[in-house]
């Protein structure tokens, strides 16, 4: 077997995989991001695409409901760019 190949497959495996658990649990939490996927180059990119106002509001709201997890200073910089 081609080593490259199987770590290519792995990889779009992998990244389907992301898209889907993304799609699932940000639509649990009621974020709907309409463009989410995936880009087909190698190595892949996953693709959070463009949204509404409406969305980018409700994804940063669930973004500042989990402060444990959240980067240094990213609760900061969203506050002040409100």
């Amino acid at each position: 077997m081609d080593k490259a190949k199987d770590t290519e497959r792995e990889l779009d495996r992998e990244a389907g995989i992301l898209v889907n658990q993304l799609r699932i649990t940000l639509g649990s939490l009621g974020v709907k991001l309409p463009s989410l996927g995936r880009d087909f180059g190698m190595p892949p990119l996953i693709v959070l695409g463009n949204c509404n106002l409406a969305t980018a509001r409700a994804l940063l709201d669930v973004l500042r409901e989990v402060p444990e997890r959240r980067p240094a200073g990213l609760g900061a910089v969203a506050r002040a760019a409100e």
